[in-house]
């Protein structure tokens, strides 16, 4: 008995369809909380070249949605455990791992290698960056996204007249306009919802099967278990705005053009420090873990705006808070005071120095 069978005697799908799957290559940006059901149910469908793409490791907090994880798993990197996990389950997949973040220097190398591209990271200036590569590389993008209680799945660059990320916002949002999960909070069951539809859509598309999610957004509420859909279309300002070349595209910074704010690593950070460089933690009295380091001033972003004077003689500032969000707020403030002042927020906050 084949493994697909229930697949195969579907209607409209059948050995045609398994087989376009077989032979199809899937690339996931994300093994995290949309990644991770991605990646158990394309394995089960049977696409044949799945690569992974996270350069994040796994943390405690991580365990109510990223359900390829468990305590075992802790600080290593997610896409190497996501590929070894699936590795033992299945022999008939080939895996490829990029324990990495996708980059405008690695973009074109990643996505040229693959047939289909789904994107289930959680901040603006990545999915801007993968929508960008694949429009130029003409890869189709499955789309998916969370925010609270509300998830939302889209199909991209699938056809000539097909729309882009860019076409549903087109104007370039800063990170700190809608907080991630480690702000807000998520329900895990959510993105699990979210990352099965994104999953099912690559598969339509990849197969031929169904009506895929093209010029459309599906939207669903979690508290409510009611969806519904949003046309768009294509938008030539948007287009316009976008690089029109890989050469263009090799040196757009996706994170300065959607927050203003240059964000650095720890490691970047640690390579700073010294006396004349001023280290901003906003994160409120009493949140942990505490960290020392040369140059640290405690202002919590509650309290900033009346404490600028207190940077006024740093020519470098570092802000950090417990996720990243705070910290690149805490940078537009100051940068809109200090505009010549080099201000970089650290990407990810405490949560990152501690994976």
């Amino acid at each position: 008995m084949n493994r697909f069978e229930r697949q195969v005697i579907l209607n409209g799908l059948g050995i045609e369809g398994q087989s376009k799957l077989r032979s199809s290559s899937v690339l996931v940006i994300g093994a995290g909380g949309l990644g991770s059901p991605i990646l158990l149910y394309l394995a089960a469908a049977g696409v044949g070249k799945i690569g992974v793409v996270d350069g994040d490791r796994v943390a405690l907090s991580n365990l109510n949605r990223q359900v390829l994880f468990g305590e075992k798993d802790l600080g290593k990197n997610k896409a190497e455990n996501a590929v070894r996990y699936f590795q033992e389950k299945y022999s008939d997949i080939q895996w490829e791992v990029f324990p990495e973040m996708i980059r405008n220097d690695n973009a074109e190398e990643l996505i040229s290698a693959y047939d289909l591209i789904i994107d289930g990271t959680d901040n603006f200036p990545t999915r801007y960056l993968v929508n960008d590569a694949c429009v130029l590389l003409e890869k189709p993008l499955v789309f998916g996204a969370i925010y609270q209680h509300e998830g939302q799945v889209s199909v991209f660059n699938h056809g000539p007249s097909a729309c882009t990320y860019r076409d549903l916002y087109p104007q370039m949002p800063a990170a700190t306009e809608i907080p991630n999960c480690a702000e807000t909070g998520v329900l895990g069951v959510l993105p699990g919802i979210i990352g099965n539809l994104m999953a099912l859509e690559a598969i339509k598309v990849i197969a031929g099967y169904g009506k895929p999610l093209v010029n459309r957004v599906l939207f669903f509420n979690s508290l409510t278990s009611q969806s519904y859909e949003v046309e768009i279309l294509p938008n030539p300002g948007a287009r316009e705005a976008m690089p029109q070349s890989m050469a263009s595209f090799m040196i757009t910074d996706y994170e300065l053009a959607c927050e203003g704010i240059k964000q650095l690593t720890w490691a970047e950070a640690m390579r700073k420090m010294n006396s004349e460089v001023a280290f901003v933690d906003v994160r409120e009295p009493g949140e942990l873990p505490p960290l020392e380091c040369t140059g640290l001033v405690k202002i919590p972003l509650s309290q900033l705006e009346n404490h600028l004077d207190r940077l006024e003689d740093s020519e470098e500032v570092l802000f950090f808070c417990q996720s990243g969000i705070r910290s690149q707020k805490a940078a537009q403030q100051l940068q809109q005071v200090y505009p010549e002042k080099r201000i970089y927020s650290i990407r990810g906050g405490i949560n990152a120095l501690k994976s």
